[in-house]
């Protein structure tokens, strides 16, 4: 079956100018044009649309979404099962959140106590959901499946002042390391003040330390983009710096 893009965008939900826009940056180039210039789509063109339009409603840039589709051990299939995944975890999310506002409305009206903690156990499975739809993928590539369920158990099993804390922790580093980084020395004392301080708040998360994690961890960070784009906000080369002052501080 081949569609012409005014067929395809109508079928799909997206704009003719969108599918001519995929096609000029190379993410989704018609299967052949036709005699008189119009672009033309088939079946495999049709199955890449529909991966495209599954990682754009997972938040993933174009760019993002090209390196993927395009690289030379992409598998369809198993990106479908990923966004099966991710779906089906979405839908449990929202089943907790229901279940919990339901707990609290009967808890308003005294049918029920609810604890102060469990007010809070739906943001958590949403932010575990979030982190998994980001990098999932990534750490339990790297991590394997043990260690990210291990992680994601702790994580639920925070109480609101550990999570505070947690918090707290995080923004120091940020802005610790902006600090340090202006000090161009990765092996200075600041620099490894913000180690100490970025090994304390992955206790928080993670279920044991290792050395060979941690270095691990922060060669990611420059390695994935997305992570380098966060830590390059707070200044540019901040990614490599800090992977830099954690190999120091791991020795």
């Amino acid at each position: 079956m081949e569609y012409s893009i005014k067929k395809l965008s109508q079928m799909a939900g997206v704009s003719a100018r969108t599918l001519r826009y995929y096609d000029e940056i190379g993410l989704l180039m018609p299967k052949r044009t036709s005699s008189n210039g119009y672009r033309v789509y088939g079946r495999r063109e049709v199955d890449l649309l529909q991966q495209i339009l599954f990682f754009r409603e997972m938040g993933l840039p174009l760019d993002e979404i090209k390196r993927i589709v395009l690289s030379e051990d992409f598998d369809g299939e198993a990106a479908l099962e990923n966004h099966l995944a991710s779906l089906l975890a979405k839908e449990e999310q929202i089943q907790r959140l229901i279940a919990n506002v339901e707990r609290s409305i009967s808890a308003m009206k005294g049918v029920e106590t609810m604890k102060d903690e469990e007010k809070f156990e739906g943001f958590k499975e949403k932010l575990i959901v979030e982190n998994e739809e980001k990098y999932g993928a990534e750490i339990r590539g790297k991590y394997g499946e043990d260690t990210v369920e291990a992680s994601n158990r702790k994580f639920k099993g925070m109480s609101r002042e550990q999570y505070a804390e947690a918090e707290r922790l995080f923004a120091k580093l940020n802005e610790e390391l902006k600090a340090a980084f202006l000090q161009g020395d990765p092996s200075g004392e600041a620099a490894q003040r913000v180690c100490a301080i970025h090994r304390e708040w992955l206790g928080y998360f993670w279920d044991s330390y290792s050395k060979e994690a941690h270095i691990g961890l922060t060669q990611m960070y420059v390695e994935d983009e997305r992570f380098t784009a966060y830590y390059d906000k707070i200044a540019e080369g901040c990614a490599v710096f800090l992977r830099d002052a954690i190999q120091i501080y791991c020795q």
